[in-house]
């Protein structure tokens, strides 16, 4: 009995994961459906793409110029070593393009929007706003989710486009002002390395990404249960989910795209 007891929590625990998987894969089948059939909801959409991209810009801004600055003040010390300083430009912008740009900036939108839609939808199905819509006629998955999951694939590739730009322009203080490297080679070596695939991948990724931060922060509102505390799990359990998938899935895509 002592010996069975942690496999029976690890298989209660497999089972459960594979249980939450099959949910989320559900709900995204079940949203790419309502979404061919109308209507489109379009101001639905355009209202979550204000949330998730506009109210998320200040954030955005942030993280890529401070990401730009330290990414450039890091290699300059180890490209200095090796007397390949001029390489400093195109380190950070392929870093931003190919990966930190992405990741980062999806993590921290999911950070605030994500737990913003689980704690919305879970609201809602404490309240039982959720079940009212169903009473008049109305799929609350393209009410709801629908809108939510549009908005963050076509938003997030968008926030990832300013965090590249603001990034790169982080490390060109950082690196031209205050390192003394020449701005004509800063900016030649990045014209030389940075290729389109480059940009192309990291915006793939962050699409990806969104579709993961909006399903999983769906999926934790809308099968709430427990009242406030409820909600405020449900919260917790999407942003921790949505991040560590995004991180995990990064390396996927990462492989297939190499």
């Amino acid at each position: 009995m002592f010996l069975t007891r942690p496999l029976e929590a690890l298989g209660r625990l497999v089972l459960r994961a594979l249980e939450e998987a099959g949910e989320i894969l559900l709900l995204l089948i079940q949203t790419c459906l309502w979404l061919l059939r109308p209507p489109l909801r379009l101001r639905l959409i355009f209202k979550q793409m204000e949330f998730v991209g506009v109210r998320s810009l200040n954030v955005t801004l942030l993280t890529g110029i401070f990401t730009g600055a330290v990414f450039a003040l890091q290699s300059y010390h180890g490209f200095s070593l090796f007397g390949a300083e001029s390489l400093v430009g195109s380190t950070v912008a392929l870093a931003l393009a190919r990966e930190l740009g992405p990741v980062l900036t999806s993590l921290m939108v999911t950070g605030r929007a994500g737990s913003a839609m689980a704690a919305e939808l879970g609201t809602m199905r404490v309240t039982e706003q959720i079940d009212a819509l169903y009473v008049m006629a109305v799929n609350p998955i393209q009410y709801l989710v629908a809108p939510r999951v549009v908005a963050s694939i076509l938003m997030l590739p968008v926030l990832t486009i300013i965090a590249d730009y603001v990034g790169i322009v982080g490390g060109y203080v950082v690196g031209v002002h205050l390192l003394g490297i020449n701005s004509g080679i800063f900016i030649a070596k990045i014209i030389e390395y940075v290729e389109f695939s480059d940009i192309s991948m990291g915006l793939i990724k962050a699409s990806f990404f969104g579709l993961i931060m909006s399903i999983v922060g769906c999926y934790k509102g809308f099968y709430t249960s427990g009242g406030a505390e409820g909600v405020g799990r449900a919260t917790t359990e999407s942003v921790v989910l949505a991040s560590v998938l995004i991180l995990g899935s990064d390396y996927f895509l990462t492989a297939i795209m190499f």
